[in-house]
């Protein structure tokens, strides 16, 4: 794997193997921070194209909001951004993820840490989104409306503290399988641990309601444009019953844009007949 490209906010390239963060930083020994993350390809034009660069700037606004941190120096980010965007060979990695991220800073006090990380796009996302991926069910200790109650859970924030998010794809990956989608106490279905479900019903697109979950981008992405191809996306309290009986679903994510499920617990999946109008609308 090529190496990642580090940039700090005055847009200068740094070296991702020298010290950047103390050991003290909050973001280190807490999880106290926030990132967002953001494919980058080359387009039809040839040129290098940022996916929904200002989308993700605004949640990682609302994401350090909602953790009480400073607002990210939006203008630095976009710097930053840039100079990695410029530096980066892609003729040789042709899609790339550049990872926004923003500490609280050291523990005894000081500046928030602010950095973007470039890397490749992993393959094995590149491949899902042809194969499809098979998925298991995974029990999260509360409903999803429940969460967006107590502001203290982070309901819609994306913050450092994925440590669950990861175990939970470790488990499924262990267990034979590609992600995840979690299931609320009540039976509802919730989201996957990095991405958004959304199923074909007889031609409507539905997806999970979204209180105390993340707000998905590429949701937005295909909810702003499906009404051009005549098709519509809803939102829906579903439960596995729903998506077992499906005629199609995907996982959505700002990386992997769009996977079709095939199975679910090892339950086929039909792939819907709307997979390639949601691979145009969302430029697979």
């Amino acid at each position: 794997m090529a190496a990642p490209l580090l940039a700090l906010l005055d847009g200068t390239i740094a070296d991702v193997t020298s010290p950047l963060v103390r050991a003290d930083d909050l973001g280190v020994v807490r999880g106290d921070g926030v990132f967002d993350a953001t494919l980058v390809r080359r387009g039809a034009d040839g040129a290098p194209h940022v996916r929904d660069r200002e989308a993700h700037l605004d949640r990682l606004e609302r994401s350090a909001e909602i953790l009480q941190l400073p607002a990210p120096d939006r203008a630095g980010y976009q710097r930053a951004i840039d100079a990695l965007v410029a530096a980066w060979d892609f003729d040789a990695r042709p899609e790339a993820l550049i990872r926004l991220v923003l500490t609280r800073g050291p523990e005894s006090g000081g500046d928030p840490t602010a950095f973007a990380l470039m890397a490749p796009l992993a393959g094995s996302a590149v491949e899902e989104r042809e194969r499809g991926i098979a998925i298991t069910l995974l029990g999260r200790g509360h409903d999803g409306d429940e969460v967006a109650a107590m502001p203290w859970l982070l309901p819609g924030a994306k913050s450092l503290s994925y440590s669950i998010n990861m175990a939970a794809k470790r488990h499924a990956v262990q267990h034979g399988f590609d992600d995840v989608v979690f299931v609320a106490p009540s039976g509802r279905l919730l989201e996957g641990p990095t991405s958004t479900l959304v199923i074909d019903r007889g031609g409507r697109l539905l997806t999970p309601s979204q209180d105390g979950i993340l707000a998905s981008i590429t949701l937005e992405h295909l909810m702003r444009d499906a009404p051009h191809a005549g098709l519509e996306v809803a939102f829906a309290a579903l439960e596995p019953a729903d998506l077992l009986s499906a005629d199609g679903a995907w996982l959505l994510s700002s990386g992997r844009l769009l996977a079709a499920v095939t199975s679910v617990d090892g339950e086929p999946l039909p792939r819907s007949p709307l997979d390639g109008e949601l691979r145009r609308i969302l430029d697979v």
